[in-house]
């Protein structure tokens, strides 16, 4: 979210698939290209019996340079959006709104703000000319219509260039990929509601060489050899196992909620270690099911990827209101794995994200906030960081809040809003960072517990 308050290149440079356009369909006078194959063959997807998600576009052109509208136009189907442009060192603190006709229904829905809190990578993933800059994505549930609005306020003297409207649909998993689970205390979701068992991933010894080389410089990746091609070790993930003692949470794995691995071209770069943890939320809506979760991830992946330009989902890890955890960017649960979630603090942190909306009236269930308690002090137990403590890292880039260079000192279990200037993760998620850090404190996953 913004720091107003009203609306966080991939690695190595290596070049990623083309897409080419499945079909183009005229509406209203604006090209509709359907993302859905890579040019290289085959169709994308989690796997046998999926459907894969597609990324529909929407150009915003116009004459004004201040300002874009789109009337009510007809859409394929979709289920969350944001608004792109081309450079993503292009900022817009502007405002953009839309709203959404559902497709069950055909009712519109009120003017939505779209959120500008979301920034690229200080890492190298976030400087190759495909990375776009782009909203926040917005979760609207099946719809097949569109209205937008888009002005330049403020100091803004123009919309950024090449602007559009990036549209998702999450696709499906295959029959029979979800399987139930047993609920945690406070789960608001009913029992007959389809969800998905986690795979209970055990910790490895954070010695056993996850990481690269230290360099002293938090904005420095992974070695390279002289050719520019990165040296980082593939990672490899344990098979799922049932400890006899909790020594890791539960966690969904990304086949589970039906990751399209084929969006991720190059490996992952890992952290020399892991120092701290920032909580975020992803906006967008509380009123989903959790049944709705993985379709939710889904969307958020392909967006990250097609639209923001970055290899793979920038958050290491999402929780829903069930207090599901849910893998993110791919490298192994268990392993420092670099994300793209808190801009100026990457290269120290995981980022854990709470699907809803905990800024305008949400409020965190319990289950949720003792499942990022939970997650939080297992994480940051694997590398010795005692989750009520406080850490001292250096800013990798302007960030609204620090300079980049400043030494600044953070709780090990942070806000969004602490390293980066926005609202995330919301008012009411935000106020329960102290008790969640109590509750990691005391958790069976902490380190000694």
């Amino acid at each position: 979210m913004s720091p107003r308050g009203t609306r966080a290149e991939r690695a190595n440079g290596k070049k990623r698939a083309i897409w080419i356009a499945a079909g183009v369909v005229l509406l209203g006078g604006t090209g509709v290209t359907a993302v859905a194959a890579p040019a290289e063959g085959g169709d994308v997807g989690p796997g046998d019996g999926a459907q894969p998600a597609k990324a529909h576009v929407l150009a915003l052109d116009g004459k004004d340079p201040k300002k874009r509208a789109l009337p009510r136009t007809g859409t394929r189907t979709f289920s969350l959006v944001g608004v792109s442009w081309e450079d993503a060192g292009d900022t817009f603190e502007g405002i953009a709104q839309i709203r959404t006709r559902e497709a069950a229904t055909g009712e519109w829905s009120a003017w939505r703000d779209l959120d500008f809190g979301i920034r690229s990578p200080e890492s190298t993933e976030g400087g190759t000319s495909d990375v776009r800059g782009a909203s926040e994505p917005l979760w609207v549930g099946p719809s097949n219509g569109i209205e937008a609005r888009i002005v330049a306020d403020a100091e803004e003297t123009a919309v950024p260039d090449a602007l559009r409207l990036d549209m998702i649909d999450p696709g499906e998993t295959p029959k029979g990929e979800g399987k139930s689970r047993n609920k945690r205390d406070g789960d608001t979701e009913k029992s007959a509601e389809k969800s998905y068992e986690a795979d209970t991933v055990p910790a490895t010894d954070p010695t056993g060489d996850p990481t690269v080389e230290p360099t002293g410089d938090p904005t420095v990746e992974p070695t390279s050899d002289p050719t520019g091609e990165p040296t980082t070790p593939a990672p490899t993930t344990p098979a799922p196992t049932t400890p006899t003692t909790p020594t890791a949470p539960a966690v969904v794995s990304r086949a589970a909620w039906g990751a399209d691995e084929s969006l991720v071209q190059d490996p992952p770069s890992y952290l020399n270690k892991l120092d701290a943890v920032f909580v975020h939320h992803t906006a967008g809506t509380n009123n989903y099911t959790c049944a709705d979760s993985p379709a939710i991830i889904r969307a958020i992946l392909t967006y990250h990827v097609r639209t923001n330009g970055w290899n793979d989902i920038g958050y290491n890890f999402f929780v829903d209101k069930c207090g599901t955890v849910f893998e993110g960017r791919a490298g192994g649960v268990d392993r420092p794995v670099l994300g793209a979630h808190t801009y100026g603090f990457n290269s120290y942190s995981a980022g854990i994200s709470l699907l809803g909306d905990y800024e305008n009236g949400g409020t965190p269930t319990a289950a949720a906030k003792q499942a990022i308690a939970d997650l939080a002090a297992w994480k940051l137990g694997l590398h010795g960081v005692d989750p009520e403590a406080k850490v001292a890292l250096t800013a990798a880039g302007d960030t609204g809040v620090w300079k980049k260079g400043q030494v600044v000192t953070l709780n090990a279990i942070s806000g969004h809003r602490d390293g980066y200037a926005t609202l995330c993760p919301g008012a009411t998620l935000y106020s329960a960072l102290p008790g969640i850090r109590t509750a990691a404190g005391a958790s069976p996953y902490a380190t000694g517990n």
